[in-house]
């Protein structure tokens, strides 16, 4: 078996909230994960709701550290 790569642990977290960001109009896509820090692209509804910024703190960021501990920040590009 074969060690996953930070960047698919990152993706598979964020494949358990992409439903409840979708059910909403929105996506987001993972850009990179480099020095501990994921950036994703917020698109759909995400991308000029203003409510953004929060999604990505509390429920992306939250997400991915829970289950990428490695990742300290999430940030949006």
């Amino acid at each position: 078996m074969t060690e996953e790569t930070l960047f698919a642990r990152v993706e598979r977290a964020l494949d358990l909230i992409r439903p409840a960001i979708r059910m909403d109009g929105g996506e987001v896509e993972l850009i990179s994960v480099e020095d501990g820090v994921a950036r994703v692209r917020m698109m759909g509804a995400c991308g000029g709701c203003p409510m953004s910024t929060m999604t990505l703190k509390m429920g992306i960021e939250r997400a991915i550290r829970q289950q990428v501990p490695e990742v300290r920040a999430v940030e949006a590009i």
